[in-house]
């Protein structure tokens, strides 16, 4: 068993990181500043004598034993992020910085969730680990996308000037349950608006792709590359590789959900990335990963989440 500090973990993902680590019988501590993550996707846990949620953000230095440090803090959604963007960047940046140093001093390994922005638009497709991205560092979406760099930067300059042992995964476009209805996903903008025969919004022309992964393979490929060999740094890529455009997507949702939606197209926000989809050779061969669930399957058990929601008259924003 060992003692495993999530940060973000009361966020989307982290939240489902937190449940898989405790399943395997970990200790974890769940660090978030509720900024867009949400005590009640951890709720479930709060009884668990190996769980605790701290209310902490990791710009501010943050002291605690443990083995692990799994960095999930960031705003991931572009809306969200590009709410506050020197938050955001000092989230990437600064907190990454503390949370490294907490590593050096307890001689933790050091998880960094960086993401596919890390790529830009890019100028290879699919997209490999050894592409150094095609980023506008002075755009709109730039505090996350420069950020994220910076972070993963500040992972390799510790482990080659301090011998800190780092995992670095690059998490492509992820969805499931516990999306936050309001930030601003595709997937999760699709299924709300569907499910409540509202208009459907597409930014652009439909013809953009973007590979989506569902959440529990994610955190599979995840909890792979934390307990891999040492030698395994990374980045590695984890996501989907099946590729699918906005329209596709949309008239998918629309297929499951029965929805008497309309599509509508609104214009494409700025240095929004016209293609996503990662090359997953590294972590099939370092890992023994790939995803298993597919888009239909994934997008299912999502609606079937949303519905729930709905029918429970839970009170869900919606983006926009």
């Amino acid at each position: 068993m060992a003692r495993i500090l999530v940060t973000g973990g009361a966020g989307f993902l982290g939240s489902h990181l937190c449940d898989r680590l405790l399943k395997e019988g970990h200790e974890v501590i769940a660090l978030d500043n509720m900024n867009t993550g949400s005590a009640d996707n951890v709720s479930h846990l709060v009884a668990t004598n190996r769980f605790e949620l701290v209310e902490h953000n990791i710009i501010d230095p943050y002291e605690t034993e443990c083995d692990y440090i799994l960095n999930m803090a960031c705003p991931a959604s572009p809306p969200l992020y590009q709410r506050d963007p020197v938050y955001t960047f000092r989230t990437c940046v600064n907190g990454t910085m503390n949370l490294l140093d907490l590593a050096r001093e307890k001689e933790a390994v050091f998880f960094q969730a960086s993401t596919s922005e890390v790529y830009g638009d890019p100028i290879q497709h699919p997209q490999k680990e050894e592409h150094w991205g095609h980023v506008n560092p002075i755009g709109i979406r730039s505090c996350y996308d420069e950020g994220k760099r910076a972070g993963e930067t500040l992972c390799f300059d510790y482990h080659r000037q301090y011998g800190v042992p780092i995992k670095v995964v690059r998490i492509f476009n992820t969805y499931g349950p516990r999306m936050n209805a309001a930030d601003g996903r595709v997937v999760s903008n699709f299924i709300n608006q569907a499910i409540r025969d509202m208009d459907i919004t597409i930014y652009g022309d439909g013809s953009q792709t973007r590979s989506f992964c569902y959440v529990d393979d994610l955190v599979n490929g995840m909890v792979r590359l934390l307990f891999s060999d040492p030698g395994v740094t990374g980045p590695v890529n984890i996501g989907n590789p099946g590729e699918f455009t906005m329209l596709q997507l949309a008239e998918k949702v629309l297929e499951l959900t029965g929805s008497k939606s309309e599509i509508v197209f609104k214009p494409l926000p700025s240095d929004d990335p016209k293609q996503r989809r990662p090359d997953i050779s590294l972590a099939k061969d370092k890992l023994d990963w790939e995803p298993q669930v597919k888009l239909e399957e994934g997008l299912a058990k999502t609606i079937d989440h949303y519905r729930e929601l709905m029918e429970a008259n839970k009170d869900v924003q919606l983006f926009g």
